[in-house]
């Protein structure tokens, strides 16, 4: 044999050899090996970790809302931890910045919530570790947006949480933006009173709902408005973000009736006349509502300017400009209000209506002096106490024109409910 041949021998030999390597490897045979062939060294060694790692996977288990991505989240309800099987050992939750919110872990480590309301339009992160009752940990993450004010609404209510107002006061809540849907928010809506008065909302408008009692409320009686509107859809893609309680209380009695005709106010708590004020009423060209009006501004002084009310010169002036207006209080938006005189005569109040539409009682410039009738009633008085006028040669005032509802029947109010 050549040397040429021999070694094509070889070779030829060992692609034979590697095919047979092969197939050894591949196929698993029909020859030697059996199923146990799979299960090499190594892939033993593996399974056993495996199973071990499974046998010391904790048992706690944390859940954490809202889930991972998710946007137009609620600012009051979301960042919740809690967890099963196990105690939490610490939650973070931080803005996209790495601004961190503080919370607060429950006693038993079960739970964690964030300790105030959450931004809107804010991207947070959580992260949590837990460990159950052999020490092995768990850990758990989110991300999420909150709601944004192009996709959530909030309703700014009158009066005020803790304030006492007077019998008139109804509850009046403004939304931002127009509602659709009335029934469901109004239906998150509740309003009571410990007088046990049914209370009935009704809808002025898309973006106005006031609630009240079919007569005044209760002199000593408390409300409760509850707001809980985290959540609830109002518009297409615009959804509530209040969870809110408010309580006030009804103070004393008080209604004053101001008869234009005779130039008088008389003034009534608990149905016993305290007092009887010369006043000045609207002038013949500048008449005052007639109606059920209700105290919802107080000013010492104001500035009363014509021109913000549509009275104006030939110049385009306000026929009156007054910067210091004393013992100011409103009872239209359109701007009629019960007020201190100090630019008047003495002889005015009790004899003749001269005003721009305004009641007007004596007082003197500057304000605060104990001895003016104005300043005795503006003391005398609170947001929500009821100004009746009657025989002004003028129209009923709008009910919706300040919180004036009282100028409208019963079953009127009733037929705007949309519960």
């Amino acid at each position: 044999m050549t040397a040429r041949k021999r070694r094509t021998s070889i070779a030829a030999a060992s692609a034979a050899l590697g095919g047979v390597l092969v197939l050894s490897a591949c196929g698993g045979g029909h020859g030697g090996g059996s199923g146990d062939a799979a299960s090499s060294p190594k892939q033993s060694q593996a399974a056993a970790v495996d199973k071990a790692a499974a046998q010391d996977t904790s048992d706690a288990k944390i859940a954490i809302t809202p889930g991972n991505g998710s946007d137009n989240a609620s600012i009051n309800n979301a960042a919740k931890v809690s967890v099963t099987d196990g105690t939490l050992t610490n939650v973070s939750l931080t803005t996209a910045d790495g601004t961190a919110v503080k919370g607060t872990l429950a006693a038993d480590g079960k739970s964690w919530s964030p300790d105030a309301q959450l931004s809107r339009s804010t991207t947070y992160k959580i992260a949590a570790t837990a460990k159950d009752s052999k020490g092995r940990g768990a850990n758990e993450n989110s991300t999420f947006t909150t709601v944004s004010p192009s996709n959530s609404f909030i309703g700014n209510f009158t009066p005020e949480d803790g304030s006492t107002v007077g019998v008139g006061m109804p509850v009046s809540i403004n939304f931002d933006k127009s509602i659709t849907d009335k029934k469901d928010v109004q239906s998150h809506i509740q309003v009571s009173s410990t007088s046990g008065q049914q209370v009935v909302g009704h809808w002025f408008n898309s973006q106005r709902l006031d609630f009240r009692p079919q007569n005044y409320w209760q002199a000593g009686s408390k409300v409760t408005l509850k707001l809980n509107l985290d959540g609830v859809q109002g518009a297409k893609g615009t959804y509530g973000v209040q969870q809110k309680t408010v309580t006030f209380t009804v103070g004393r009695n008080q209604v004053s009736t101001v008869d234009a005709a005779a130039h008088t106010m008389v003034v009534q708590q608990d149905g016993k006349t305290v007092r009887t004020i010369p006043i000045s009423a609207g002038s013949p060209e500048h008449t005052t509502y007639n109606g059920q009006m209700v105290i919802s501004e107080k000013y010492k002084k104001t500035r009363m300017n014509g021109a913000t009310v549509g009275f104006t010169d030939s110049d385009g002036k306000g026929e009156y400009d007054i910067k210091d207006v004393p013992d100011a209080m409103r009872l239209t938006n359109s701007g009629t209000f019960v007020h201190g005189n100090y630019w008047g005569g003495p002889s005015v109040f009790g004899n003749s209506n001269t005003s721009h539409g305004c009641v007007g009682l004596q007082d003197v410039k500057g304000a605060g002096d104990p001895n003016m009738p104005a300043h005795w009633f503006f003391d005398h008085s609170l947001l929500g106490d009821v100004v009746v006028v009657k025989n002004s040669h003028d129209k009923t005032v709008q009910p919706d024109n300040g919180l004036n509802g009282w100028n409208m029947s019963w079953a009127d109010w009733q037929a705007g409910s949309a519960v």
